[in-house]
């Protein structure tokens, strides 16, 4: 097996930016793949057997579809297709999807920080596709869509049995043409009209504030996240700053390898998360050196779109006492995703571990509690005004 170390923590940029995730690695898999085995099988080879699973039921409502469906020829493709994503979903994990060539190449574009679409991260929570984070002006956030909306309708079409995958397609379109959204935020249902629109999306942003406190935001963990923060550290220090204000509000996440390079600029060493494997196994990611933010202080920022790999960053910074986050409970996502891409184009984007805080703490479904809890209306920011980020730099002032 070819292994191409892609290192993702999940996540479906919905090209509008969809997910929450890590992509713990990327593997091939060799030309005797499980969707030519399959397709093999069903043109004759019965030679499989199982004592768990009758695979005799399978070719015989095959052959019986061949006999008898009436209505349009057969796509024995999309058949397969549909027989792989429905073995998958049995798991009744939404986070171990089955993703056709078409889906796993949105996947691909949406990581490299150019994609079309509306601008938001969606993942799935509470049995609904439910928004964790709309970009910074994007479609999304200007429409007024916010981390916890969960999405019933698009376009005239009930989603609210839908994956994330069949959710996410069919929110894609042409740029400039508009998608309409139905909403369920608490009680209310809400109507959104969004033109689409192409986003490249630049994930590291400073600015000094008030006191010579610098506010950092980190949008997401892409390839490219650590070189920006690189290239933007000697503008920081130079400014000799009293603090620092690090903002991962709304971050859904992104690669493995990027957020442990980032957490090596605050972490000079130690663990900044472990993997807990399948086998029982475990696997530590240890902060590369580097530190260069050092003797600064520092105040996190999250809330409830914080995710994966920006939950690994706060969660290190928590437990070796190099932050106090400010905010609210982080998403919960506590577990890592392993994509195997197959020789069509095709991809299974499998859960291969769960993930600890170096303090061996499992946050996963119950996020990370931040040290001051702050509300975030969306009447404030309406109003123009951010409790939390007053907050933290009332802190950083003392």
């Amino acid at each position: 097996m070819n292994i191409n170390k892609k290192i993702l923590v999940p996540i479906f940029l919905l090209a509008v930016s969809f997910g929450i995730g890590f992509d713990y690695g990327r593997n091939s898999i060799p030309s005797s793949s499980m969707s030519e085995n399959i397709l093999g099988l069903v043109k004759g080879d019965r030679t499989v057997s199982d004592e768990k699973a009758d695979f005799g039921i399978f070719w015989d409502t095959w052959e019986a579809l061949e006999k008898n469906y009436a209505l349009s020829p057969l796509d024995e493709k999309a058949m397969v297709y549909g027989a792989i994503s429905g073995m998958v979903d049995s798991l009744g994990d939404p986070y171990t999807v089955f993703m056709s060539p078409d889906e796993n190449e949105s996947l691909n574009e949406d990581m490299s920080g150019f994609f079309g679409g509306i601008g938001a991260e969606v993942g799935f929570r509470d049995g609904f596709v439910t928004v964790i984070a709309p970009l910074k002006g994007s479609p999304a956030e200007e429409a007024g869509l916010l981390s916890g909306d969960k999405i019933i309708e698009v376009g005239e079409e009930n989603v609210e049995d839908y994956s994330v995958d069949e959710v996410v397609n069919l929110i894609r379109g042409e740029e400039g043409t508009k998608v309409t959204l139905v909403i369920l935020r608490g009680e209310k249902v809400l109507n959104f009209e969004i033109v689409r629109t192409e986003i490249a999306d630049q994930t590291v942003k400073w600015e000094m504030k008030e006191d010579n406190i610098v506010y950092l935001e980190i949008r997401q963990f892409k390839r490219e996240t650590a070189s920006e923060l690189d290239g933007q550290i000697g503008d920081i220090l130079s400014q000799d700053p009293k603090g620092i204000v690090l903002d991962l509000r709304n971050n859904p996440g992104g690669y493995l390898d990027v957020v442990v390079e980032v957490a090596s600029r605050f972490v000079n060493d130690g663990e900044v998360v472990v993997f807990e494997e399948s086998e029982g196994g475990k696997k530590a990611y240890k902060a590369e050196g580097g530190k260069r933010f050092d003797g600064i202080p520092i105040v996190v920022l999250v809330n409830e779109g914080s995710a994966s790999a920006s939950e690994i960053l706060a969660g290190a910074l928590k437990d070796y006492k190099l932050a106090t986050l400010v905010g609210k409970t982080t998403f919960g996502k506590g577990l890592v995703q392993g994509i195997l891409d197959m020789k069509d184009g095709s991809a299974l984007k499998v859960t291969v571990a769960k993930w600890l805080t170096p303090g061996g703490e499992n946050i996963n479904e119950n996020g990370i509690v931040p040290d001051i809890e702050i509300d975030y209306t969306y009447e404030d920011y309406e109003n123009g005004i951010d409790p939390q980020l007053d907050k933290a730099i009332e802190m950083l002032k003392q």
